[in-house]
């Protein structure tokens, strides 16, 4: 199989795995899927779904300050490193935590000296939009948030796979408010899908990053959960042991990492 041919047969295959909640997500924040190089000589971008709206901005400079063919594969963090796992043919991996990376640096599947922990984020607690304006709440261990969930659901990615999840059951065992809600939980494909449900008022309340609520109509952030109480947040990328295109995705990588992009990444909230 060619790198288009695989290319190809992920995206169709990602698209297929997903619910329909979160082909909801993917249309609200545009995440279409990216058209296929007829070359294949584009450098090929596998990030986590969160990430979207900043890297469609940072690599849309890059495209045109240099010319390059970029192409960006979103989502979630674990089927994206799964399918690098299988052979899927990315030059870069952007992932929404460490562990992932980890998993594929374990298996000896990307290029060590280049992992770089590029961006931080906040993990807040979202709800719909108020009439009136209320600052976010810091959560502590009294913040009532079986009173806010009522009788749910709490709209949340996996705790057993997904970053956000594990961050956000991490935080609520820490602050003593798992028990209160874990029979209320729904379970996102990831962050997107979540605030999605807020949005059409299918759930009270999601725990997602700061990022993925930046700018979206109808959602607020009601309270931010403390750093202290989950794993710090962190964003490594990485070229892939297999890159086809190493050269140029390196470029691509150093660009990343450069302070022009570190001012686009904190237009939307990062770290």
């Amino acid at each position: 199989m060619n790198r288009r041919s695989a290319l190809a047969a992920f995206l169709a295959g990602l698209a297929g795995a997903l619910p329909a909640l979160n082909r909801a997500a993917a249309q609200h924040h545009m995440m279409t899927p990216p058209p296929v190089p007829a070359d294949g000589k584009a450098v090929l971008i596998f990030a986590a779904a969160t990430l979207k709206p900043a890297l469609d901005a940072v690599v849309s400079t890059y495209r045109t300050q240099q010319g390059v063919e970029v192409v960006i594969a979103y989502g979630p963090t674990p089927a994206l490193a799964k399918q690098i796992e299988n052979g899927a043919p990315a030059d870069i991996f952007f992932s929404a935590d460490p562990q992932w990376m980890g998993y594929l640096a374990e298996r000896k599947l990307i290029r060590l000296h280049t992992r770089t922990d590029l961006l931080g984020n906040v993990l807040v607690l979202a709800g719909p939009s108020s009439p009136s304006v209320q600052a976010p709440v810091t959560i502590d261990r009294h913040f009532p948030l079986s009173q806010v969930v009522g009788t749910g659901p709490l709209s949340m990615c996996n705790p057993a796979d997904h970053p956000a999840g594990r961050y956000g059951k991490a935080s609520l065992e820490a602050l003593g408010l798992w028990e209160s809600v874990a029979q209320k939980i729904a379970i996102a494909n990831d962050p997107q899908a979540a605030v999605v449900q807020v949005t059409r008022g299918e759930a009270p309340a999601a725990i997602v990053f700061a990022t993925d609520v930046k700018d979206v109509p109808g959602t607020r952030i009601i309270g931010t959960f403390p750093d202290a109480s989950h794993p710090p947040i962190v964003y490594p990328v990485a070229l892939t042991m297999a890159a086809p295109h190493a050269d140029a995705a390196e470029r691509l990588l150093a660009y990343l990492k450069s302070a022009e992009a570190r001012t686009l990444f904190d237009r939307y909230g990062y770290r």
